[in-house]
């Protein structure tokens, strides 16, 4: 099957929808797919305001519409809401091609959060983007309740995966050379520094041992400021980050407004449990039971954050490995291409076909 992908989200950006994008694209050309992704660095760029390091593609619509036209994609998938995501809207409009989409962040709560601009009017946007899909993948069973409460329709459960060569289990944590010998417990937060994440929840904790924080972002600066006594290592190569979380006793995850989650999932994979609320990402990657039904598998959530914290010490990292191996990419991947619809009317979707994943880089 000829499928493009078009995303605003993509390297170097570093979060977790590119992962999941990256990861996608890769089982999708192992299964025999043949991908196209459109992506910024194709296009002329300018910074997303309020988030540096993520660059937007300006006025991309012709050069958009040319590069879909010279594919002729079996499938059109427009994975996220900025200007390329609008732009191969417009275009499949136009065309009479049918697409797909994914709601994989909350930016009505992200920009709510930045410039206190209403949750209800970003959602009235989502529904104006997402009405003409064919189907819309959702992370978790609980968005997918939530965008339904906000009439959104054409609702498909996804999932995410978790690379489990690359996160390595240990045993016990271990040490993270370039941080030294840190004082036990260490606490670890891993993910964008930025304001829908929370972070402050975590960072005004208090907590015996240390705070490690791992990321860039726009409230990076002031909370450095604020939290002089938290160590901040900025943001590491994926091989290092595997270190990193292999290093933590428990996994710190204070976001709300997180459609999933991934870190967590890649934390668990290194055996580091996780503490967060009991709110959508967390509550699907923790979903499965503990067997005597005291808790999640692989970590705790409450909504006293530090209670989860400190009883996460206590959640064996067996578990929270056994936890992260039910998340597979290649079942993510299945259950993607199995909701992609025709771009034309009447043309089967190949379930077959095709060898390779073509991935244009600028210039091309």
């Amino acid at each position: 099957m000829k499928i493009a992908l078009v995303t605003d989200a993509w390297l170097p950006q570093v979060n977790g929808v590119v992962t999941t994008l990256i990861e996608l694209v890769r089982e999708l050309g192992e299964a025999g797919h043949e991908v196209l992704v459109i992506e910024p660095g194709q296009f002329r760029t300018r910074p997303c305001p309020g988030y540096p390091g993520i660059e937007l593609a300006v006025s991309p619509g012709r050069q958009l519409a040319a590069r879909l036209d010279a594919w002729a994609p079996d499938a059109v998938h427009l994975a996220t809401e900025g200007p390329l995501g609008w732009a191969g809207r417009r275009h499949c409009l136009r065309a009479g091609l049918a697409f797909t989409t994914a709601f994989h962040t909350k930016f009505p709560e992200i920009v709510h959060a930045a410039t206190r601009i209403p949750v209800g009017w970003g959602y009235a946007l989502m529904r104006h983007f997402h009405r003409p899909s064919s189907g819309v993948m959702v992370p978790t069973e609980g968005v997918l309740q939530m965008l339904q409460r906000r009439g959104l329709r054409n609702l498909r459960a996804w999932t995410h995966g978790v690379d489990t060569d690359l996160f390595r289990f240990a045993a016990e944590p271990g040490e993270f050379a370039a941080l030294g010998r840190l004082p036990r417990p260490v606490w670890l937060f891993v993910g964008r520094v930025s304001y829908e994440k929370n972070i402050g929840a975590f960072l005004a904790t208090a907590l015996p041992g240390t705070k490690v924080v791992c990321g860039v972002g726009p409230v990076e600066a002031a909370l450095k400021a604020r939290h002089p006594e938290v160590r901040w290592v900025g943001l590491l190569p994926r091989p290092e980050l595997a270190t990193l979380y292999a290093a933590a006793d428990v996994f710190v995850f204070p976001s709300r407004a997180d459609t999933f989650g991934l870190v967590m999932v890649e934390a668990m994979a290194t055996g580091a449990p996780v503490a967060a609320f009991p709110v959508d990402g967390p509550l699907e990657v923790l979903g499965r039971s503990h067997p005597d039904g005291s808790r999640p598998m692989g970590g705790v959530l409450d909504e006293d954050l530090q209670q989860a914290a400190l009883r996460a010490l206590g959640v064996p990292r067996t578990e929270a490995r056994e936890r992260a191996e039910d998340f597979s990419w290649k079942e993510a991947a299945r259950l993607f291409a199995g909701f992609l619809v025709p771009a034309r009317t009447g043309q089967a979707v190949p379930r077959d076909a095709a060898q390779s994943v073509t991935t244009l880089s600028s210039g091309q």
